[in-house]
This record gives C-alpha cells, structure tokens and sequence, in this order.
C-alpha cells in the first residue's frame, strides 16, 4: 500500500451522472456524494473536474456541423449544470462545497481563483472545478491535469466505469488485459484510452501521477485516496 494523498483531484466524466438514458440521475449522483463525504470526513482535501458528455460534447457528431467555439462553449455550460447537481447531492450529505466556474456566472457560482480555490480546500470544503478551462478545444480532461497541478494536488483520480486501463476495450474484449502499472511514455506511445494527450503530458512533465479506477463499487475513491493499489496506476518511471 502507498502513502495516502493528502490532496487529490478527481475527474468525473458526464457519463459518470446518469443511468438508464437520463442525463443526470439522483440517486446515482447522491452515490457519489456519499463516497466523497468519506473521502472528506477521513480528513483529505477533494477537488473536483466534472465533464458535460452527458449533456453535450462540443467534439461529438452531435455537434456536427457547428462552429467548434461554439459548440465547445456549450459544452462548458453542461458541466456548470453537472456542478450544481453534484453540489446540491454532496451539500445533501453535509459536505460544505463550492462551485467555481472558469467563465464568469456569480448569480450561480464562485469565478476560479486559484489562491481562493487552495483556501477552499484547506477548510476542508469540496471544490469543484466547472467549465473545463474556459477555453474552446481544451478537453476537461485537460483542465483536470491543470487544476491538479495549480492547487498542487497529489495525484489525479480518473473515475470510470471498468477497473482500469486495459489494452483493448474490455466492453468489446472479453480477454482484454488490465495494466497495474504504467509510464506516462507509454500510454502516450501506445494510444490507451486514459486521458488525452496534452492531459498525460501535462502529468507526465510534471511528475503528477494518475490513477484509473472504477467508481461503481462503493468505497473505491476513499481506497484509493488512502493508498491501496487498485485500479492502473500511472506515473513517471
């Protein structure tokens, strides 16, 4: 077992809220809350980087056809909606948490302020990261390796819904292989699926570890925060 992460910042993609078809489901996201109230209550410090897929992808063939700045700003929109879901369900669980938006929305949310976001966390206040960079063709995957290195997070926890990262799709592949452990240099050599390219390089020149996990059991994230080695872990070697 490694040492336990002090600070972390989670990734939770948009497919990570909902279930059945719905965008957002309550009982899914009152799941996650759960989880993320004992994550706090053992005493680390959470950051959290919400994707919007469930919504709206500005790079998805549902955006065909549209303009990508467009299409891209929307998608930042989604997240901000995923945000509020997720507080509103971790604020359900007694977690004090705050929303901060990387476009300005204060009738709703805290604009990002690094120094303020840091402060946050140090109160033991869930944080959580919406509207990606702010910027159009940056993924949230991306802003989730640059939020971790600005509030100097430990590692970054890519929550998904398989037990790591495999060599192929294991919902495709039923003899599909899961890696334990990675260098940054080969998921990027190799093309695995488990953050995009400018995100694992961003950790990689950074010396940040990622770990790749399943949420779906129940615990997985405090397991992790804690340091047992479940799920992929990649770092540098």
């Amino acid at each position: 077992m490694a040492e336990p992460y002090a600070r972390v910042l989670l990734k939770l993609s948009g497919e990570m809220f909902g279930s059945e078809g719905a965008a957002i489901t309550p009982d899914v996201v009152g799941s996650i809350a759960n989880q993320l109230a004992e994550v706090v209550d053992s005493g680390h410090e959470v950051g959290i980087v919400v994707g919007g897929g469930n919504i709206f992808r500005g790079a998805s063939p549902r955006a065909a056809g549209m303009d990508r700045s467009s299409a891209d700003h929307m998608g930042m929109l989604a997240t901000v909606i995923n945000a509020l879901a997720l507080q509103d369900a971790c604020e359900k669980v007694g977690l004090d948490t705050r929303v901060m938006s990387a476009v300005h929305m204060s009738e709703i949310c805290e604009p990002y302020i690094r120094r303020r976001a840091v402060r946050h966390l140090e109160k033991k206040r869930l944080v959580i990261f919406a509207a990606g960079l702010g910027a159009p063709y940056f993924s949230t995957d991306t802003a989730a390796a640059q939020r971790a290195l600005e509030i100097e997070a430990d590692a970054v926890l890519k929550a998904t819904k398989v037990d790591g990262v495999y060599d192929v799709d294991p919902e495709k592949e039923a003899d599909a292989t899961l890696y334990k452990d990675l260098d940054h240099h080969t998921v990027l050599n190799q093309g695995l699926r488990v953050m995009d390219a400018t995100a694992i390089s961003l950790c990689m020149d950074n010396n940040l570890p990622i770990i790749v996990f399943n949420l779906n059991p129940v615990g997985n994230i405090l397991k992790v925060v804690q340091g047992e080695h479940i799920g992929t872990f990649v770092h540098t070697p």
